[in-house]
């Protein structure tokens, strides 16, 4: 049997708001299987739907930059938030960002690109950097979007400054319409990604696992009913799943008589052209990055301090 601890007990009832001796049940059934654990708490029914973001363990910053029509969003991870808001620091995810703009969009790419008055590579300058300011960083991701006529919008949340902060959204609207009014709703779409975080833009982005994993859910939630009456119940199920995941489906959590896709035509009138989102970007500062255990970095230096 595996050693099921109170720190893995408590993981998975912040991640499906099931009671204490459920989740150390489930983790016993599962092995110690977090995942499997919350996919076994689902099919019992005691726990909410999986609809969450990675765990935020890194420190850091995502910067956004926007030219004519491509903006470029990226993530630069620092190990504590003393360092984030140095200014060394921000200005190279700052300056990453608008490099990225020229790039192909890749990891790589970026991190090849020279850095503006200087021999050094982008990735050359951040090891410079770590070497003055003494503390493990990484660049961690890179996206770009481009639109042939219309508008790139951004929003950064828990913004530190111009364009960096901890959550950085980018919403492509492809239109011939007006570009100040089209920024507007951009604008207002992407405070909607920050505070929503859909998985995709519409049913077809959805992964093929993701959807085999929630239908098996359905199926099992309701074992024993007739295959007639259980193809409904996955069907109807994985509707309601779309309208809780996906861009378009979404209510506009500026009105929530409106779905984003109902907004979309409606300011085909106000901004003088129909109107398309092609894609959108959400990065959440270290989502998906799992810290070890024991003292962060801080607490090191802390305690070193003390022993000095």
């Amino acid at each position: 049997m595996a050693n099921i601890t109170a720190a893995m007990v408590k993981e998975l009832r912040e991640k499906t708001g099931a009671g204490m001796m459920d989740c150390k049940g489930a983790l016993n059934e599962t092995q110690g299987d977090i995942e499997a654990a919350i996919d076994w708490l689902r099919k019992k029914g005691l726990a909410k739907a999986a609809k969450k973001a990675g765990r935020v363990a890194a420190e850091g910053l995502v910067a956004v930059e926007s030219a004519g029509h491509h903006a470029a969003i990226v993530e630069v991870n620092s190990e504590t938030d003393f360092v984030a808001r140095n200014d060394a620091f921000q200005a190279f995810a700052r300056e990453a960002a608008k490099i990225a703009l020229n790039t192909d969009g890749t990891l790589e790419g970026l991190q090849a690109a020279k850095f503006p008055g200087a021999t050094e590579t982008v990735s050359e300058k951040l090891q410079s950097l770590i070497a003055t300011i003494g503390e493990n960083m990484n660049l961690r991701r890179v996206a770009k979007l481009e639109v042939k006529k219309g508008v790139i919008a951004s929003y950064v949340h828990s913004q530190v400054s111009d364009g960096l902060g901890k959550i950085g959204v980018l919403v492509a609207l492809e239109s011939e319409g007006d570009v100040e009014a089209l920024s507007a709703l951009g604008r207002q779409i992407a405070m909607h990604v920050a505070a929503t975080n859909p998985v995709a833009l519409d049913a077809s982005g959805v992964d093929a696992a993701t959807l085999e994993r929630e239908s098996n859910i359905l199926r099992e939630k309701n074992a024993g009913k007739p295959d007639h009456v259980l193809a409904k119940i996955v069907e109807s199920g994985l509707k309601s799943y779309y309208k809780e995941v996906t861009l378009l489906e979404q209510p506009f959590v500026h009105d929530g008589s409106k779905t984003v896709s109902q907004v979309l035509k409606e300011a085909a009138g106000k901004v003088g052209g129909p109107v398309t989102l092609t894609a959108f970007v959400r990065y959440a500062l270290g989502e998906g990055i799992e810290k070890e255990d024991g003292p962060d970095f801080a607490t090191e230096v802390a305690q070193q301090a003390g022993r000095a």
